[in-house]
């Protein structure tokens, strides 16, 4: 199977601090396909009810923290032993940044997981359907991601940014629907507190690409996009009605 990162088209290092760069970003697009991977297994393991299966992600979990560890690590060696600045500097505070996001979208797999195995009865409750389009939303939003990493496409990063706006309703609109389920089998109360904490959990890891996405940009452009939707926000706010 081709490497991820041999597949982003990345190109030959000219020096020795690019090689070690390029072999980050390797490091880092391997640990992002991990787990992303361990959080549609985590989800297949939530529509199944498979409890053994749920289990087992936590040891990949603690694989992923010893290498956020280890990337950190290089990174730091490389800003202290290079002294980098400019758009080199902007590549070690990207992966600083994304390796920091990815740790914590595997926790919220391994969540993901635990709130599934504790879902009452031997069958998967009739799930919200908020609930179900997050859980197909959110993966292929972190499978888009992955592809703007690696292609450095500060649009397709932008895209991203715009469709959390989607995750948000989508989490806002299972609430109500959490509560109608409540309400519809009183018996079930607390599937209806688990189900509402998948939700969270879902939401967090749309936010944390959106923040990936950011950082894409930054990388790419040089541009804060939270400062950009402040500036937007100030122009519009000062802007003359319109006749």
């Amino acid at each position: 199977m081709q490497d991820p990162a041999e597949a982003g088209g990345v190109a030959r290092p000219r020096s020795g601090f690019e090689r070690e760069v390029v072999q980050l970003k390797r490091r880092l697009v391997r640990e992002a396909t991990l787990a992303i991977a361990m959080l549609q297994e985590a989800l297949e393991a939530l529509w199944k009810l498979d409890r053994t299966m749920a289990a087992d992600l936590k040891a990949r979990d603690n694989a992923i923290d010893d290498e956020e560890v280890a990337i950190e690590q290089a990174c730091f060696e490389l800003l202290a032993l290079q002294q980098p600045v400019a758009r080199d500097f902007r590549i070690i505070a990207f992966i600083l940044r994304v390796n920091s996001d990815l740790e914590r979208v595997a926790d919220h797999a391994c969540s993901i997981a635990k709130v599934g195995a504790k879902i009452e009865g031997d069958q998967p409750p009739r799930w919200p359907v908020s609930l179900l389009e997050l859980g197909e939303r959110v993966p292929y939003m972190c499978q888009r991601l992955l592809r703007a990493v690696l292609d450095e496409d500060a649009e397709a990063a932008r895209q991203i940014v715009a469709e959390d706006e989607t995750i948000d309703a989508l989490h806002k609109q299972l609430f109500k629907e959490t509560i109608e389920y409540m309400r519809r089998e009183p018996a079930s109360e607390a599937n209806g507190l688990h189900i509402a904490r998948l939700g969270r959990e879902l939401e967090r890891v749309g936010d944390l690409m959106a923040n990936i996405a950011e950082d894409v940009v930054y990388l790419v452009t040089g541009s804060i996009v939270r400062h950009e939707k402040h500036a937007a926000k100030r122009n519009g706010a000062s802007a003359p009605p319109q006749a």
